[in-house]
């Protein structure tokens, strides 16, 4: 129980960190509403029990030990973001026309689409991988598979992940007056855009 609680707070901690996730889910819930958003949500909480699964039966312990295939998986996990971040930032050079809150992105792109692309973006990043390759050892319940341990601890990072972005997707969608006009949602695509390209360039280079 020590164990799991010790990853509980590491987890967290690292979940309410700003950073791709919640780029990701903050463009989808003030542009597509929080049914968007959740799908986005669903799509990282997958790959984070993809990874979870696959650091407990080695895949992740390759990655790091071979350079060559950390940095394939890290140019591929850059590559899908810059792809992503540029037609993002394309399709925003005008406003959107419709001010209903949830006619955009949602719409246009699709549940499955949107929860698609969080998930690739998810696998195509290895240091989750590396997280669990550093976590699994010292936090995995004794007596436990490493299979149902790596599921244990996904389970636990994505309820916390529940938990925090449904108080940012709601929270947003308080605001969906605001982010009902054109040019705000206009700046909103901008933003999410660049955010999503810087994050392409620091995976890109981040060696």
């Amino acid at each position: 129980m020590d164990r799991l609680i010790g990853f509980a707070v590491v987890a967290g901690m690292l979940t309410m960190l700003p950073g791709l996730d919640t780029a990701q889910v903050l463009r989808s819930a003030t542009l597509g509403g929080p049914r968007m958003a959740y799908a986005t949500l669903a799509g990282i909480l997958g790959g984070v029990f993809v990874w979870g699964v696959a650091a407990s039966v080695g895949i992740g312990a390759l990655l790091e030990a071979s350079r060559t295939a950390y940095d394939a998986l890290q140019l591929a996990g850059a590559g899908y973001l810059l792809h992503t971040g540029g037609r993002i930032l394309w399709d925003a050079r005008r406003p959107v026309e419709s001010t209903d809150f949830g006619a955009g992105d949602g719409k246009r792109v699709g549940w499955l689409t949107t929860f698609a692309r969080a998930l690739i973006v998810t696998l195509t990043n290895p240091k989750v991988g590396l997280f669990y390759v550093a976590m699994l050892a010292p936090f995995l319940p004794e007596g436990v598979p490493p299979i149902l341990g790596g599921l244990l601890l996904a389970g636990i990072h994505n309820l916390e992940a529940i938990a925090w972005f449904s108080v940012l997707i709601w929270g947003a969608n308080l605001a969906r007056e605001m982010f009902a006009r054109p040019r705000v949602r206009q700046w909103m695509e901008l933003v999410s855009g660049m955010a999503l390209v810087g994050f392409g360039l620091r995976v890109a280079f981040d060696r």
